[in-house]
C-alpha cells in the first residue's frame, strides 16, 4: 500500500515522509477517482491516506472542497454486492445480540436494509432477532419485532404464530405494541374471522394499556377495520372520547380527527360526543377546532343545523382561509343529507361569500352554492340570486364565468328568466375578455329555451358584435346568426350541447395537423369523444386546503399515445375505447396474463400484460397468438422482446374486423402464449446460453357488445330530448304483486328477460337521488343477451314494494335504417322523470351505422355507442336496462 521512492527520494533525505509536499489542490484533484467505475481500491486507500494526513497537519478545507470530497467518499462504501454480506455475517449475529442496546438497535435497523438485498443471508439471523425481541430495552424490542416480521410476512400461519406467541407473553416496548397491533389489524383484513378472532380480542384489550400510544393505536385499528358494527366501534369511540378532554393537544388533535373518519359511515356512533366536540370549537388550536366543527356537521341532526350555523358563525371569522375551505366542504356535505336546510346554509354561505377571502375560499363556497341549485330544485332562484349578486364585484375571471354558465344553464328554465339578463350583460360592459365572452354564451342560451326574451336577446347579441375583442365578436356574430333561423336542430347542437369530442384529443390531433399539412380539412371525427368523468368519492375531507392539481391525462389519452408510438398502428384511426382488463391466467399461475382490448373504426389491438413468475426462467420473443371462432382476420404480432423473473412485459395482436358482416360484433378468440424459454441461475438472473420454444394455453377471449360501448358526454340532455320529440314512444303497464323484497322483485324482473347469463348483483348500482319528491331508491341492472327488442323497466312513483306497477316500454321498428349518409335522432325509449333515452343514427356507409343510448337518473348524463346497423338491432344483440325503486326511510 506504500508508494515505493527512488534513490533521490532517499538522497534529499525525504524518505522518512513521503506526505510532506502534499497539496491540498492536487489531492482533491485526484479524489475524483472515488467517481470513477470499477473502483481501483488501492488507488483510492493511497488518496484517503494523504486526505488524513492534510487533516492532521491543520489543512482548512472550504465548505464546497470538503461537501464535494465527502460525498465522493461515501461512493466508496456503497456497494449492493449481497455476496460481501456473507464476510460480515458473523459480526452482524454478535451485534444483533450485544449488551449494549445501541449497538443492538443499530444491527438490527441495518438487517432491515440488508434484507431488499440478500433476503436468504438475513433469514438465518433469525434466531438472533428472537433473542433480541426478549430483551428489556424498548427500541431493541421495537426493531427485533420488525425485524422478525418483514422475515415471515409473505407466510401468513408464520405471521399468526408470531402473534399468538407476543400477544400471550406480553412485550415491554410501546412501540412494539404499537407494530404488533398494526400486523394484527392488516391480518385481520386479510381473513374471514374478523370481529370474532382472538386478534380483535388482543386490539381490544390494548385499550386499556397504560401507554397512551398504544390505546389510540388499538382505537384506529379497530375503526379502520371493515365492516365494523356501532357496538364493536363503542369501545374505541370512548377512549377517543375521554382523549378530547386531555391537556395535550397532540391528544385532543388525534382523537378529533379519528373521530372525524368515524362520523363519515357511522354518525350515530359518535353522536355521544357531540358536547365534548362543542366544547373543542373554542379551542386554541385552530386545526383541533376546524375538525371538531366538520365532525358536528355530519353527527348533528336536523333539528340542531340551527344552532350550529350559529357557533360556525362565530367560529369562522377567526380562523385562515384554509380551515374556512374545510367548514364550507363539511356544510356542502351537510347540505346533501339535510336539503330542506337549504334556505339556512344558503344565507349562511351567502354571508361567507361577502367577507374577504382568497380565491381557493371563494371557489369553494361558489361550488357549494351551485352543488345545492343542482340538487335542490327549490334553491335554485335563491342560489341563483346570490350568485348574481356575487358576480357584480367578483375579481377572479374564472369564478365569473363559472357562474356565467351555470345561469346560462338553469337561468332560462327559472319563473321568471329575465331578471338574469341585466346581471350578464352588465358583465359584457364591465368585465375583461374571457368574463364578456362567456357572458355572451349564456345570452344565447337564454334566446335559445325563451322565445319571448329572443328579440331582446338579438339586440343585445348585436350590441356584442361590436366589442374590441375578436372571441367575443366572433361568439356574438355566430350566435346572432343561429337564434335568427329559429330552429330548435340548430339551437340544441351549436347552442346547447357544443362540442362533445376530448379536449386533449383534440389538442393533440390539431398539432399533429398543423405539424404535417394537408389538402384534406381536418377532420372532427378523427378525435374521440370525452367520456363522462367517473368521480371517486374522497374517504375524508381534505383538512388543508391545496391548490388544484394540474389535470392528469385520461386512461384512454395514455393509451392513444402508447399504441400512437408502434409503427403498426399507425394507419389505424383514432382510439374509440379501451376495455378494462381480463384475466386470461389465474394469479398464482407461472404466468401471470391480463387482456386489454383497444377498440378502433375497423380493428381491435388486444395489449396483452404478462408477468413471468418463474425466478429460473427467462422468456425472450413473446407473444400471443390467437385463433378467432368468426371471421375476423389477425393482422400481425408484435412480440415482447424479454420478459424476466417478474418483470411485466407487453406484447399485441391487431385484428380487423370482418369487412362483409358489420353486425358480428362479438365474438371468441382462443389465446396461446408462445415463447422462447432461457433457463438461468435464480440468484444471479444469469441466464443460458441456449433456449428453446414452448407455448401456454390461455383461456378463451370474449369479445363482447359492451366493449363496443363507451360513455360520452352530452352537456344539454333535455334540450336534446325535447329536439327529438315522441314519434315512436310506447309504453306498457305491470304489476307485480307476487313479491314484496327487493331481491324478488330483482330476480322476477330478470326472469321476464329469458336467456340472461349473468347474476344478478354482478351488476347492480344503487342512487339514492330521483326526481320523485318522495325518497326513493334505484337499484339499475345491466343485462347482455339477444333479444326481438330493447325493454325498460321502470316503477311508477309512489308505489308501495308490495304491490309495485312496472312500465315496460319497448321500442317498435322504426325507418331510420333506410337514410343513407343521414344524421338523425330517434326517441326509442323514454319514461317522464325517471329515465329517458336517444337513440341517433349516424350512417358511415350503405351497411353500418353507429347506435347511441342514453340515460338519466337526475345525475351524468350516460351515453352508449357501439357499432351495431339499426336495421339489425332486433335481431343480434341488445342491452336492458332495469331501474327498481323502492321505498325507504329518510
Amino acid at each position: 500500500m506504500i508508494k515505493k521512492f527512488d534513490k533521490k527520494d532517499e538522497e534529499s533525505g525525504s524518505g522518512s515522509n513521503p506526505f510532506q509536499h502534499l497539496e491540498k489542490s492536487a489531492v482533491l484533484q485526484e479524489a475524483r477517482i472515488f467517481n470513477e467505475t470499477p473502483i481501483n481500491p488501492r488507488r483510492c486507500l493511497h488518496i484517503l491516506t494523504k486526505i488524513l494526513y492534510l487533516l492532521n497537519q491543520g489543512e482548512h478545507f472550504g465548505t464546497t472542497e470538503a461537501t464535494e470530497a465527502f460525498f465522493a467518499m461515501t461512493r466508496l462504501f456503497q456497494s449492493n454486492d449481497g455476496t460481501m454480506l456473507q464476510a460480515i455475517e458473523r459480526y452482524m449475529k454478535q451485534a444483533i445480540v450485544d449488551k449494549v442496546s445501541s449497538v443492538s438497535s443499530s444491527a438490527l435497523v441495518s438487517s432491515l436494509h440488508m434484507m431488499k438485498i440478500s433476503y436468504d443471508v438475513v433469514k438465518r439471523w433469525i434466531n438472533e432477532a428472537q433473542e433480541a425481541a426478549s430483551s428489556d430495552n424498548i427500541m431493541v424490542q421495537y426493531h427485533a419485532l420488525g425485524v422478525l416480521y418483514h422475515l415471515r410476512k409473505n407466510d401468513r400461519l408464520a405471521v399468526s404464530k408470531m402473534l399468538n406467541k407476543f400477544t400471550k407473553s406480553g412485550l415491554k416496548s410501546q412501540f412494539a405494541y404499537c407494530m404488533l397491533i398494526r400486523i394484527a389489524s392488516r391480518l385481520l383484513k386479510e381473513t374471514e374471522d374478523g370481529h370474532e378472532s382472538p386478534l380483535f380480542d388482543f386490539i381490544e384489550s390494548c385499550l386499556r394499556n397504560k401507554h397512551e400510544m398504544v390505546i389510540y393505536e388499538a382505537a384506529s385499528a379497530i375503526i379502520h377495520l371493515p365492516n365494523c358494527t356501532a357496538r364493536e366501534l363503542a369501545p374505541a369511540v370512548s377512549v377517543l372520547q375521554l382523549f378530547c378532554s386531555s391537556p395535550k393537544p397532540a391528544l385532543r388533535y388525534a382523537a378529533v380527527r379519528t373521530l372525524n373518519k368515524v362520523a363519515m359511515k357511522h354518525p350515530s356512533a359518535v353522536t355521544a360526543c357531540n358536547l365534548d366536540l362543542e366544547n373543542l370549537i373554542t379551542d386554541s388550536n385552530r386545526s383541533i377546532a376546524t375538525l371538531a366543527i366538520t365532525t358536528l356537521l355530519k353527527t348533528g341532526s336536523e333539528s340542531s343545523v340551527d344552532r350550529l350555523m350559529k357557533q360556525i358563525s362565530s367560529f369562522v371569522s377567526e380562523i385562515s382561509d384554509e380551515f374556512k375551505v374545510v367548514v364550507v366542504q363539511a356544510i356542502s356535505a351537510l347540505c346533501q343529507k339535510y336539503p330542506r336546510k337549504h334556505s339556512v346554509m344558503m344565507t349562511f354561505l351567502s354571508n361567507m361569500l361577502r367577507d374577504d377571502g382568497g380565491f381557493e375560499y371563494k371557489r369553494a363556497i361558489v361550488d357549494c352554492i351551485i352543488s345545492i341549485v343542482e340538487e335542490n330544485p327549490e334553491s335554485k332562484e335563491a342560489g341563483l340570486a346570490h350568485l348574481c349578486e356575487f358576480i357584480e364585484d367578483c375579481e377572479h375571471t374564472v369564478l365569473a364565468t363559472k357562474i356565467l354558465h351555470l345561469l346560462g344553464k338553469e337561468g332560462p328554465r327559472t319563473p321568471v328568466p329575465s331578471k338574469y339578463i341585466r346581471f350578464i350583460f352588465n358583465r359584457v360592459v364591465l368585465e375583461n375578455e374571457a368574463v364578456r365572452a362567456a357572458a355572451v354564451s349564456a345570452l344565447a342560451k337564454f334566446g335559445a329555451q325563451n322565445e319571448s326574451l329572443l328579440p331582446s336577446i338579438l339586440v343585445l347579441l348585436q350590441r356584442c358584435m361590436m366589442d374590441t375583442d375578436d372571441e367575443v365578436r366572433d361568439r356574438a356574430t355566430f350566435y346572432l346568426n343561429v337564434l335568427q333561423q329559429r330552429q330548435m336542430a340548430l339551437n340544441a347542437t351549436y347552442i346547447f350541447n357544443g362540442l362533445t369530442v376530448s379536449v386533449p384529443g383534440m389538442e393533440k390531433a390539431l398539432h399533429q395537423y398543423t405539424l404535417e399539412p394537408s389538402e384534406k380539412p381536418f377532420d372532427m371525427k378523427s378525435i374521440p369523444l370525452a367520456m363522462a368523468p367517473v368521480f371517486e368519492q374522497k374517504a375524508e375531507i381534505t383538512f388543508v386546503a391545496t391548490k388544484p392539481e394540474k389535470l392528469a391525462p385520461s386512461r384512454q389519452d395514455i393509451f392513444q399515445e402508447q399504441l400512437a408510438a408502434i409503427p403498426e398502428f399507425l394507419n389505424i384511426g383514432p382510439l374509440f375505447k379501451s376495455s378494462e382488463p381480463v384475466q386470461l391466467t389465474e394469479a398464482e399461475t407461472e404466468y401471470f396474463v391480463r387482456c386489454i382490448k383497444h377498440m378502433f373504426t375497423n380493428h381491435i389491438v388486444f395489449q396483452f400484460d404478462c408477468t413471468n413468475t418463474l425466478n429460473d426462467q427467462l422468456l425472450e420473443k413473446v407473444t400471443v397468438q390467437m385463433e378467432p371462432s368468426d371471421s375476423y382476420e389477425v393482422l400481425c404480432c408484435i412480440p415482447a422482446p424479454s420478459l424476466p423473473y417478474n418483470q411485466p412485459g407487453i406484447c399485441y395482436t391487431l385484428v380487423r374486423l370482418p369487412d362483409d358482416d358489420p353486425t358480428a360484433v362479438a365474438g371468441t378468440f382462443s389465446c396461446t402464449m408462445k415463447f422462447t424459454v432461457r433457463d438461468c441461475d435464480p440468484n444471479t438472473g444469469v441466464p443460458d446460453e441456449d433456449g428453446y420454444d414452448d407455448e401456454y394455453v390461455l383461456e378463451d377471449l370474449e369479445v363482447t357488445v359492451s366493449d363496443h360501448i363507451q360513455k360520452v358526454l352530452k352537456p344539454n340532455f333535455a334540450a336534446a330530448w325535447e329536439e327529438v320529440g315522441d314519434t315512436f314512444e310506447k309504453e306498457e303497464t305491470f304489476a307485480l304483486s307476487s313479491t314484496k323484497t327487493l331481491e324478488g322483485e330483482t330476480h322476477f324482473a330478470i326472469s321476464i328477460l329469458p336467456d340472461s347469463n349473468i347474476t344478478p348483483n354482478r351488476y347492480i348500482c344503487y342512487s339514492r337521488r330521483t326526481p320523485c319528491k318522495k325518497k326513493k331508491n334505484f337499484i339499475k341492472l345491466l343485462l347482455k343477451r339477444p333479444a326481438p327488442c330493447l325493454h325498460h323497466l321502470t316503477d311508477q312513483p309512489f308505489s308501495s314494494p308490495s304491490s309495485l306497477p312496472l312500465h315496460i316500454t319497448n321500442s317498435p321498428f322504426h325507418p331510420s335504417s333506410q337514410h343513407r349518409l343521414v344524421q338523425r335522432e330517434i326517441p326509442v325509449l323514454y319514461f317522464p322523470n325517471t329515465v329517458s333515452y336517444i337513440f341517433s343514427t349516424q350512417r358511415l356507409s350503405t351497411i353500418s351505422s353507429h347506435f347511441w343510448a342514453c340515460s338519466h337518473v337526475r345525475g351524468p348524463i350516460k351515453y352508449l355507442r357501439t357499432r351495431i346497423p339499426i336495421r339489425s338491432i332486433w335481431q343480434v344483440r341488445s342491452f336492458h336496462q332495469i331501474f327498481l325503486p323502492f321505498s325507504c326511510k329518510a
